[in-house]
């Protein structure tokens, strides 16, 4: 009787286990899936791939500009803010071109540097931007990305989604996947090693 009750807890002990490494797989490819979805399709569209120094050749606040938050926004959504120009050169190849923070920066407007966020306020705003420039005038050289095939004219201060982040965003999903493999096949040598006990 005590045997038929160890047995039974036995199987259920490997069935729950043995469901808890087949949802961990499950939830790693869904992982996986969302990522290749997601942040590789911005990754592999960047052209902004090959890291270089950037000295600052001027960093100019200019008068106030309007942009909308999104395309297709709607007026009360447009807010403006003062426009920081910051223009280097590029170590790499000696040219002079405009630098932008990330590669939405250039996409939301390409007449400026920095784009704050909308739900700043224009004290804080304007505080940030003047902090921004005077760290470029007072940090004249930095490392920065630059399009080595020549379609993009200009430069950016960092990428949205670099190397180390892609490679960090897989980890999770690796690590569970190996946690649940590595789950199934211990439930899998525990039934093997459980019947051939049974059958001697």
């Amino acid at each position: 009787m005590l045997g038929k009750k160890l047995v039974t807890a036995q199987k259920r002990g490997e069935t729950r286990a043995l469901c808890l490494g087949l949802g961990m797989v499950a939830c790693s490819m869904m992982m996986y899936f969302f990522i290749g979805i997601t942040i590789v399709p911005f990754y592999t569209k960047s052209v902004w791939t090959t890291e270089t120094l950037c000295k600052v050749l001027k960093a100019n606040i200019k008068d106030k500009v309007f942009c909308p938050n999104s395309e297709g926004s709607e007026d009360e959504e447009i807010f403006p803010y003062p426009c920081l120009q910051v223009w280097v050169n590029l170590t790499a190849s000696g040219q002079k071109v405009m630098l932008y923070q990330t590669e939405d920066t250039l996409e939301k407007n390409s007449k400026c540097s920095y784009v704050p966020d909308k739900s700043e306020n224009s004290k804080e705003v304007k505080a940030r931007i003047e902090t921004i420039a005077s760290n470029f005038k007072k940090y004249q050289t930095f490392p920065c990305y630059y399009d080595p095939g020549g379609t993009q004219t200009n430069a950016i201060l960092s990428r949205l989604y670099p190397s180390k982040g892609l490679l960090f965003a897989f980890l999770w999903p690796t690590l569970m996947f190996t946690g649940g493999c590595l789950i199934i096949v211990l439930v899998k040598i525990s039934q093997y090693v459980s019947a051939l006990s049974a059958w001697q």
